[in-house]
């Protein structure tokens, strides 16, 4: 079974239950605009005053995630659609098992129904995916870590996901922190000098530089690097770069990127790199399979 993290995502750094409150509805509303406009023309077809029962079964394995955006879709829509739910955030659930039921009135769950599925099939899906890579590598020191390869406005929502599947959050956005790629060096003129750079922003803010090769970490090592990618590393390569940083008087956060799948990332781990960051928990997920069936009050 899949070791899923059930912490509030107020993890995101930054948000308190306030502000993670305001993403949400303010993600639901701009889906609901999207997908309802001017109006349900097909809910109308079904008597104003209908009420109906409705249940969401799942039909794979996953770790629930999305509960929050799930409600926040029927309560826009109407506030007296009761949603009773028999699975937390963060469980992990088997095919076919009920997640919750809801009542109201028939139209408001018609309305809702297509965003709301979207939400929760589309962060359980990051949710499940990130507790695979956490579960390979369990018993390592190693963490996985997410990207910023996220689905457009969606970037926190999934970052959020990824602490639920039991993963933790690289920097939310170019914002939050310096990531030092081939291109910034180029364009600086060499490593230590981007750094030196870097240094002297004196941003308050993690800085961080990406290295193709070993004679660049011993670069960025020599210019005071504290956080270093491994960008494309083999395993060998891999396992000389952690000699080469537990070498140094002050050793640096190693972090293998590229090329990472379930099939490699548990030797990658074992490689005694802290940190590995997969694009592919955000980018390359397959929504979970769910289905809501309604059925009319007499």
């Amino acid at each position: 079974m899949m070791q899923t993290n059930k912490n509030h995502p107020i993890g995101l750094k930054g948000f308190n239950t306030a502000d993670f409150s305001a993403m949400v509805q303010a993600q639901v509303k701009n889906a609901l605009d999207e997908d309802v406009g001017s109006g349900d023309l097909t809910a109308m077809l079904v008597p104003a005053i209908q009420t109906a029962t409705a249940k969401v079964i799942v039909r794979e394995h996953a770790v629930i995630c999305g509960i929050d955006w799930f409600n926040a879709c029927f309560k826009q829509i109407d506030t007296h659609v009761q949603i009773d739910w028999l699975v937390t955030e963060g469980e992990h659930v088997q095919p076919n098992q009920t997640l919750c039921q809801i009542t109201g009135l028939a139209r408001s769950l018609l309305t809702a129904e297509r965003c709301a599925l979207n939400f929760l099939q589309t962060l359980s899906a990051t949710a499940t995916e990130s507790g695979k890579y956490v579960d390979a590598i369990a018993g390592t020191s190693a963490q996985i870590l997410d990207t910023r390869k996220t689905i457009p406005n969606l970037r926190l929502a999934q970052k959020y996901a990824v602490t639920i599947g039991g993963g933790h959050n690289q920097r939310l956005a170019l914002y939050d922190g310096i990531l030092i790629k081939e291109n910034h060096i180029a364009a600086a003129g060499s490593i230590n000098k981007v750094m030196q750079q870097a240094f002297a922003l004196n941003c308050g803010k993690s800085i961080q530089i990406e290295v193709e090769n070993l004679e660049q970490l011993q670069e960025a090592l020599d210019a005071g690097a504290t956080s270093i990618l491994l960008d494309n590393f083999n395993i060998a390569l891999l396992c000389e770069a952690v000699k080469i940083n537990n070498n140094v008087t002050k050793k640096a956060i190693l972090e293998a990127s590229g090329g990472i799948t379930l099939h490699n990332v548990r030797e990658v781990a074992q490689t005694g790199v802290d940190r590995i960051s997969i694009g592919a928990i955000t980018k390359d997920i397959k929504a979970i399979d769910l289905s809501m069936q309604i059925t009319p009050n007499s």
